[in-house]
């Protein structure tokens, strides 16, 4: 009997679900792989709501990108209004803010997210892309073509949501775009420095005393419930 397929190839050989996971945007920088010591500060700042990370994490954010790189635009991955009210900020635009110093830009506020979607950590692949479509939308679109743009978020988690946004930069008329995360899930990033003793390195320390408070507040919770 012949191979029958739910999602045919086209001539380039290529079936549905693998074009729509193609990569779009033109380069990925990350600093680590999102375990150890980086995943419990991303956890800390994103979900324990320590805003005065920011500064320290978005240094890390620099180091992983090559100094022969340059932008001509920076913008962090957007949240929904109605997200970002319920999380009181968003962690990306507070990395992306001293990065854009760091460049001498200002960061731009041109890509918006213009629907509610779910959360993306529950979904899988398919239910990720479905979820995205059409949630991503261009603000005075002539600021930004043509440019080099570095599309910051703090985790790589499947691609997904970056790939969505580089196709609204994209259908703008942006002429490159690079993703900076903190952290990639998949494991094709390197791993981190060690964090647990590579404290001593200008404008890292916050980063070791925040995983030490955050264990010592661990531990007397752990004790006052036995």
């Amino acid at each position: 009997m012949p191979f029958l397929s739910s999602y045919p190839l086209d001539h380039n050989g290529q079936c549905a679900v693998c074009r729509e996971n193609e990569v779009n945007f033109d380069f990925a920088y990350s600093f680590g792989s999102y375990e150890g010591p980086l995943r419990k500060l991303i956890q800390l700042f994103k979900y324990g709501k320590v805003e005065s990370l920011a500064g320290p994490l978005s240094a890390l954010l620099v180091r992983a990108v090559p100094r022969d790189q340059n932008f001509d635009a920076i913008v962090a991955m957007p949240m929904h209004w109605r997200k970002q009210w319920e999380r009181g900020f968003n962690q990306a635009e507070l990395l992306a803010r001293p990065v854009a110093r760091r460049y001498g830009l200002k960061l731009a506020s041109n890509l918006r997210r213009n629907r509610y979607t779910l959360s993306q950590a529950s979904l899988s692949e398919a239910e990720r892309q479905q979820n995205l479509k059409g949630s991503f939308a261009i603000a005075r679109p002539n600021e930004i073509a043509s440019k080099r743009v570095l599309l910051i978020d703090d985790v790589f988690t499947t691609g997904a949501t970056l790939r969505a946004a580089t196709a609204a930069l994209k259908s703008a008329g942006v002429a490159r775009v690079s993703a900076l995360t903190l952290a990639r899930v998949d494991g094709r990033a390197p791993a981190a420095m060690n964090l647990d003793t590579d404290f001593s390195s200008t404008g890292l320390a916050p980063l070791g005393r925040a995983l030490a408070e955050n264990d010592a507040r661990r531990k007397v919770s752990a004790g006052s419930g036995a």
